[in-house]
C-alpha cells in the first residue's frame, strides 16, 4: 500500500500518535502528518496578480467617446496624447479600442442603440405578387437596407435578387446615404454566403462579394442561422413592406408603383417616427451621416456591368472578335471577362486584370511571351530547356504571319 494512503487512514481515522514518531516510522517530514491532520492550518490565499497598464485612467474617456460617437482608435489616441497626457503607445489603445467595439457589436441582440455609422443591416422583401389596375401581375421583389443607428433606410424595388442586383441595390443605397457603415450585416443569403457556417464548418463568404465590400470599404458580417433578432431592424422593415399589398389592383404600371415604393420610403424617414427611438430617422440621420465613409463609385460601377464571358481553350486562349488571345495556363477552362476601352482590349478573371492587349485586326494570334513560353513547356516543348525554347521562338515564329508575340509585364491589379 503507498505510504501517503497508509498515513492518510492513520491521521484521519483519528487514531492519536506523536507526529515525529510518525514521521521517523514511515520516512517523511513531521509537518507531512501536521498537514494531513490540521489542513485548514496550511491552506493560504492564492495572492491574484494585478495588472495595471498606462491607459487604465483613460478608459472612461476611450469608452465614451466610443459609445457616443464611434471615434477610431487613431483619433482617440492623439487626443489621449496631446490633451490628457497619454505617454502609452498606438497599439495598446487600438487592441482595446477595437475590442470594446466587438463587444458592443457582439450584443446587439441585446442593446437598444447601435454606435453612429457603425453597421447597416440588409435584407430582401421577397416575392411579393401585386396586379396592376388591368389585371397584370407582377412578382417584385423590394430591396432594403436601414442604418443601424438613426435607423434611416433606403428600399428599392427589383424584379430579382441575383448578386449584379444586390450590387446595384447596393451603390444606390451608399449614394442616397452619401457613404457606407463600416460593416453590413446580412442573412445568408447566396449571393453573399457560398456555405453557412454550422457546429462543423465556418461561413464562406462569395469571393466576388468579399472582393465587392472590399472596393466599397465596409466588412461583410452574417447573422446566425435561425435568429432573425440579429438583425432585427431590418427585420421590421420588411414587415412595413406590407403596406404594398394595399396597392394590389390599384396602380395604373410599374413606373407608378416604383414611384409608390420611393414615396414610401420619404414617409419611413421624413414624416414616421421610429418606434424603437421615437424620433424621426431623418433627425438622428443627420448626425449620423457624419460617420459614414466615404465610398469610390467609379470602381463600384464596374459590379454592374453586362459581362460577357469567353472560355479559356485547351491552347489557352480565348476568342473575342475573331482573334485569339493568349493567358497564362492557369486559366485554361475558366471564363474570362473582357473589356473593351479605347482600343485597348483588357482580360478579367474575377475582376482581377490577367493582362491587356493593343486591339490590332491584324494580328490572328495574340500571344504574350510569358504565355507562349508556358504553353510550349506544357506541350511538346516539355523537354526542351527556356534557352532552346527562346530560340525557336526567335527564330521561328516571329517571321510567322498572323501571330503576334508580345513581351509582358505581369498584372495583378484589379479592376478600375
Amino acid at each position: 500500500m503507498r505510504k501517503d494512503i497508509i498515513i492518510e487512514k492513520l491521521v484521519i481515522g483519528g487514531e492519536k500518535m506523536n507526529k515525529s514518531e510518525l514521521a521517523r516510522q514511515y520516512d517523511c517530514c513531521w509537518r507531512t502528518i501536521d498537514r494531513r491532520r490540521n489542513p485548514e492550518k496550511y491552506k493560504k490565499e492564492k495572492k491574484r496578480r494585478i495588472y495595471t497598464s498606462k491607459l487604465d485612467e483613460f478608459k472612461n474617456i476611450i469608452d465614451e467617446k466610443i459609445e457616443s460617437q464611434n471615434i477610431p482608435a487613431t483619433g482617440i489616441y492623439f487626443l489621449l496624447k496631446n490633451k490628457y497626457g497619454y505617454t502609452g503607445k498606438y497599439g495598446i489603445v487600438n487592441k482595446y479600442v477595437s475590442s470594446k467595439k466587438e463587444n458592443i457589436i457582439s450584443n446587439l441582440t441585446i442593446r437598444f442603440e447601435t454606435i453612429k455609422g457603425y453597421q447597416s443591416q440588409v435584407d430582401w422583401k421577397e416575392k411579393l405578387k401585386l396586379h396592376d389596375t388591368k389585371g397584370n401581375e407582377y412578382i417584385i421583389s423590394i430591396f432594403l437596407i436601414v442604418l443601424g443607428n438613426s435607423r434611416y433606410k433606403y428600399i428599392e424595388l427589383t424584379f430579382n435578387q441575383t448578386q449584379p442586383t444586390l450590387f446595384r441595390c447596393l451603390i444606390n443605397a451608399f449614394k442616397y446615404f452619401g457613404g457606407t457603415t463600416e460593416e453590413i450585416l446580412f442573412d445568408n443569403m447566396k449571393t453573399i454566403v457560398d456555405q453557412v457556417k454550422s457546429n462543423y464548418t465556418e461561413v464562406v463568404i462569395n469571393g466576388k462579394a468579399m472582393q465587392f465590400s472590399k472596393d466599397a470599404g465596409f466588412k461583410i458580417v452574417t447573422c446566425r442561422p435561425y435568429r432573425p433578432r440579429t438583425k432585427g431592424k431590418v427585420e421590421t422593415l420588411a414587415k412595413i413592406m406590407n403596406r404594398l399589398k394595399a396597392y394590389d389592383y390599384e396602380f395604373e404600371n410599374i413606373d407608378e408603383l416604383i414611384l409608390t415604393v420611393d414615396q414610401l420610403k420619404q414617409e419611413l424617414n421624413y414624416e414616421e417616427k421610429s418606434q424603437a427611438i421615437n424620433e424621426l430617422p431623418i433627425k438622428l440621420f443627420d448626425k449620423e451621416k457624419e460617420y459614414l465613409k466615404p465610398v469610390n463609385y467609379k470602381i463600384l460601377e464596374n459590379y454592374c456591368l453586362p459581362e460577357k464571358t469567353y472560355k479559356v481553350s485547351n491552347e489557352s486562349m480565348i476568342t473575342y472578335h475573331g482573334i485569339k488571345y493568349s493567358v497564362p495556363i492557369q486559366y485554361v477552362g475558366k471564363s474570362i471577362y473582357v473589356l473593351e476601352e479605347d482600343n485597348v482590349i483588357h482580360l478579367y478573371y474575377n475582376k482581377f486584370l490577367i493582362c491587356s492587349y493593343q486591339k490590332n485586326l491584324k494580328w490572328r494570334y495574340n500571344y504574350k511571351e510569358n504565355d507562349y513560353i508556358d504553353i510550349l513547356k506544357h506541350s511538346s516543348f516539355n523537354t526542351k530547356t527556356d534557352d532552346e525554347i527562346n530560340e525557336y521562338i526567335k527564330k521561328n515564329l516571329y517571321s510567322l504571319d498572323g501571330i503576334n508575340i508580345e513581351r509582358d509585364e505581369r498584372n495583378d491589379r484589379r479592376i478600375k
